[in-house]
């Protein structure tokens, strides 16, 4: 089994910056790719970022030149960076890692946005 613990969540002013951050830990032998969605309220659970084991990202239009996906392997941690933040950013975050060729998700933290 893996574990998914996420921090950084929290209420920010239109315009300001949030770190989110997830530890993946028990049966990680074999992480490959790790990533963050988000699921608004009343929407679909959308990606966010994603990084691979090999450190190549890809991100959702909507969040490019804004946000950056990061990860460091000797802490099995994924950090997602976000600025310029918007309202419409308002949303739960999920922290998913895939192992082998399953994906684990974590339980979500609250990310709002006031204009």
């Amino acid at each position: 089994q893996v574990q998914l613990v996420e921090s950084g969540g929290g209420l920010v002013q239109a315009g300001g910056s949030l770190r989110l951050s997830c530890a993946a830990s028990g049966s990680i032998f074999g992480i490959n790719t790790m990533g963050w969605y988000r699921q608004a309220l009343g929407k679909q659970r959308q990606l966010v970022a994603t990084i691979t084991s090999g450190s190549n990202t890809n991100y959702a239009d909507s969040v490019k030149g804004r946000f950056t996906i990061s990860r460091d392997n000797t802490k099995n941690t994924v950090y997602l960076q976000m600025n310029s933040l918007k309202p419409e950013d308002t949303a739960v975050y999920y922290c998913a890692v895939n192992v082998a060729i399953k994906m684990y998700w974590g339980q979500g933290t609250q990310v709002t946005v006031s204009s």
